[in-house]
C-alpha cells in the first residue's frame, strides 16, 4: 500500500505507561500500532503518559499511569488526557482511539474522523454510549467479541512484536498461568489442572481480586504451585523457557487474549477454554488445544507431544504480528479516508 501523506493520532489509555512495564494489554496494542505505523513511514502522534517510550511524536498531559501512582485521580487523568487529544483534533487526518466508550462522547464535536478499536465491553452498563454513537467507525479485535448494530469496518487481530519473544526450542516441565489474578481468568482452574496432572504450576500477574486470590489461590501455594507476581517481558520469557504449556482456562468469553499469542510466539503450546476468541487465536491440535473443562485440560496435557513449537511461532508470524496488524489497519484507514472524501464531495 502506498503510504498516504496523512497525520494520525493514536489515543492510548493512561492506566499504565505505553508500552507498559508489566501489565497493560490496551497500552501494549496501542504502542505496537504506533511503532508499526512509524516503521512504515506514517506521521504519528501518540497521546499517552509522559513517561511513555515511542519513536512517534509524544503528546502528554499526564505524567504517569494512574495505576502506577496512587496520588493521581483516575477520572481527572482520563478526562484531561482525552480532552487534550480532541482539542488538537484539527491537526490530524485521523484519530485512532483505544479509549473505550469515554472518547466516543467527543467524536461528534470534531470534524476529524475517529476510529475506535473496541478492546472489549467491560459491562452492559456502558452499552448505551456505544448505541448512541453506533454510526462511528469501529474495529473489533476478534470476530467473537462484537455487539450488534455497530458500524464495524473490520476485525483486526492484535499484533505482537515477535522480536521480544524468541522461540524456546525445548521449554521446561512447568505449567504456566500468565494474566490477571481474577475469577474471569480461571486461575483456580489452572491450579486444579496442575494438581490433577501432578505438574508444577507457575502463576504470574497482577492480583486484581484480593479476596479471590486469598481464598482460591493462596491456600494451594507451595513447592508445586508458586505465585511469582507481575512480570515484564524478560520475566515472561523466563516463564516461557520453563513452560511445558500455558494454561488459559478462562471462565468468560475471551476478547482476544494477547498472552496466547505471546506464548505461541515463544513456541509454547496453549491449553485454553473454548470460549470467545480462543478458537480464533489457537488452532486446535496445531498450536494448542481447546477444552471445555478441567478434565479435558488434563487429558490435553498428555497430548502436548503432538504440538510442534515452530508451527506455533509460524502461526503468530502470519496472523498476529505487528506487521500483519498494521497492514490491516492501513486498509481500514484507507476505507475511512475514502468515505470521508466521498462525504465531502
Amino acid at each position: 500500500m502506498t503510504i498516504p501523506n496523512k497525520r494520525v493520532a493514536v489515543l492510548s489509555p493512561v492506566a499504565w505507561r505505553t508500552p507498559p512495564r508489566q501489565y497493560g494489554a490496551w497500552e501494549t496494542v496501542a504502542g505496537n500500532i504506533t511503532e508499526g505505523l512509524v516503521s512504515r513511514g506514517w506521521d504519528v502522534t501518540l497521546f499517552a503518559t509522559r513517561d511513555s517510550v515511542t519513536r512517534a511524536h509524544l503528546h502528554a498531559v499526564v505524567d504517569r499511569g494512574y495505576e502506577e501512582d496512587p496520588a493521581i485521580d483516575p477520572k481527572v487523568a482520563e478526562y484531561l488526557h482525552i480532552s487534550e487529544a480532541f482539542e488538537h483534533a484539527a491537526e490530524f487526518d485521523l484519530i485512532h482511539s483505544h479509549y473505550d466508550f469515554m472518547a466516543l462522547c467527543y467524536t461528534r464535536l470534531v470534524k476529524t474522523p475517529v476510529l475506535t478499536t473496541i478492546h472489549g465491553f467491560s459491562s452492559p452498563q456502558i452499552m448505551p454510549v456505544y448505541e448512541k454513537y453506533r454510526d462511528r467507525y469501529f474495529v473489533s479485535i476478534s470476530n467473537s467479541d462484537r455487539a450488534p448494530g455497530l458500524n464495524y469496518l473490520a476485525t483486526v487481530y492484535n499484533g505482537i512484536d515477535l522480536s521480544l519473544y524468541p522461540i524456546q526450542e525445548l521449554g521446561g516441565n512447568s505449567l504456566v498461568f500468565l494474566g490477571r489474578i481474577h475469577p474471569d481468568k480461571g486461575v483456580h482452574l489452572a491450579v486444579e489442572a496442575a494438581r490433577l496432572s501432578g505438574l508444577p504450576l507457575l502463576i504470574a500477574g497482577i492480583i486484581q481480586d484480593q479476596t479471590y486470590f486469598r481464598e482460591q489461590v493462596e491456600p494451594h501455594l507451595g513447592k508445586m504451585i508458586r505465585y511469582i507476581g507481575p512480570v515484564d517481558v524478560p520475566g515472561k520469557n523466563e516463564l516461557f523457557a520453563h513452560a511445558r504449556a500455558l494454561l488459559h482456562l478462562n471462565t468468560i468469553p475471551e476478547r482476544f487474549g494477547l498472552v496466547l499469542a505471546e506464548a505461541n510466539a515463544a513456541g509454547v503450546p496453549v491449553i485454553a477454554m473454548d470460549l470467545g476468541s480462543c478458537r480464533e487465536v489457537i488452532e486446535d491440535g496445531q498450536t494448542g488445544f481447546l477444552v471445555n473443562n478441567v478434565d479435558e485440560a488434563v487429558q490435553a496435557l498428555k497430548r502436548l507431544g503432538e504440538i510442534d513449537r515452530n508451527t506455533c511461532r509460524q502461526r503468530v508470524q502470519e496472523c498476529f504480528s505487528v506487521e500483519t496488524m498494521v497492514k490491516a489497519y492501513e486498509r481500514v484507514y484507507q476505507t475511512i479516508f475514502d468515505r470521508e472524501a466521498t462525504r465531502r464531495s
